[in-house]
């Protein structure tokens, strides 16, 4: 008898019988008995089809690539016992003298008969967008470092250019490199901020696809080139009497294996400063 051990194959599975080629079949009654060589499971054999078959995208990706499912499980080998006859379909036209071997393949919910030559069963196949999400994983990813005008602890005037920026570097803008490497394959993951969302506590954002430009006493009123704001009232109009500033980066995460394959990963990370804005006194 075949034996499946330790496969997890799900009771719905055992629902039909897997007919046995001509040169294994003598004395198999035929579909819908089991006195046959061969077990009673609905198993897909190469070329045919099955019940057990897994559509593509029942998982959601986790990443927008051609690299395939993230969410996938790997597969399972197990040696066929006993081995099917030479001859069989399921050699894929290999003779047993070869020193390789049948194995059953699990992959999810899927089970196959593949032939593995003398070295074992077939290698696992990689899946980039994992190998990505791994260099992922290596790198360290922090909201901006906020640099603002007024500063945390000052007192900023109302109507006066607010400068907006982060400093530069590969935790807090990039770029921010890693690889991961695995069955041959090895993924480069480059990080980058492509925006920066500034909610500035007063019902207003600000978007800025640069880091924004450090202000320096030499600027005097001129507004920020590239990321600012003006307020137009007080923070005193607030509950805490301050302005909560948060700076939402997002991370655009391209990555390439060596493959070929290319995808992108998308991240987001934040930090936050409370500034205080006054109206100017008139003095008479």
């Amino acid at each position: 008898m075949l034996r499946l051990r330790s496969l997890p194959i799900a009771a719905g599975l055992f629902t039909g019988i897997l007919a046995a080629p001509a040169a294994f079949a003598a004395g198999n009654p035929g579909v819908g008995g089991c006195e046959s060589e061969w077990v009673c499971v609905d198993i897909k054999v190469p070329g045919k089809g099955g019940s057990g078959q897994h559509e593509a995208g029942d998982k959601e990706k986790t990443s927008d690539s051609s690299g395939g499912n993230a969410t996938e499980p790997p597969c399972e080998y197990e040696l066929a016992d006993p081995q099917p006859p030479a001859g069989s379909e399921f050699w894929e036209g290999h003779d047993p003298s070869e020193g390789g071997a049948v194995y059953l393949q699990t992959c999810g919910p899927l089970t196959t008969f593949v032939y593995g030559g003398p070295g074992g069963p077939p290698a696992a196949a990689v899946d980039p967008a994992v190998l990505a999400q791994q260099a992922l994983d290596k790198m360290l990813l922090r909201g901006p470092e906020i640099g603002i005008t007024p500063k945390p602890g000052g007192k900023g005037v109302v109507g006066m250019p607010v400068y907006l920026w982060t400093e530069k570097g590969p935790e807090t803008y990039g770029p921010n490199v890693a690889s991961a490497s695995a069955g041959g394959i090895t993924v480069t993951a480059t990080a980058k901020v492509s925006r920066i969302v500034w909610t500035m506590g007063d019902g207003k954002t600000v978007t800025c696809t640069t880091a924004g430009t450090p202000y320096k006493a030499a600027y005097g009123k001129k507004p920020s080139p590239d990321c600012g704001h003006r307020y137009s009232a007080p923070s005193s109009t607030t509950g805490s009497g301050k302005f909560h500033v948060t700076a939402t980066s997002t991370w655009t995460i391209d990555w390439v294996a060596t493959s070929g394959q290319t995808g992108q990963l998308t991240e987001t990370r934040d930090s936050a400063v409370d500034i205080t804005v006054a109206e100017v006194q008139v003095l008479n």
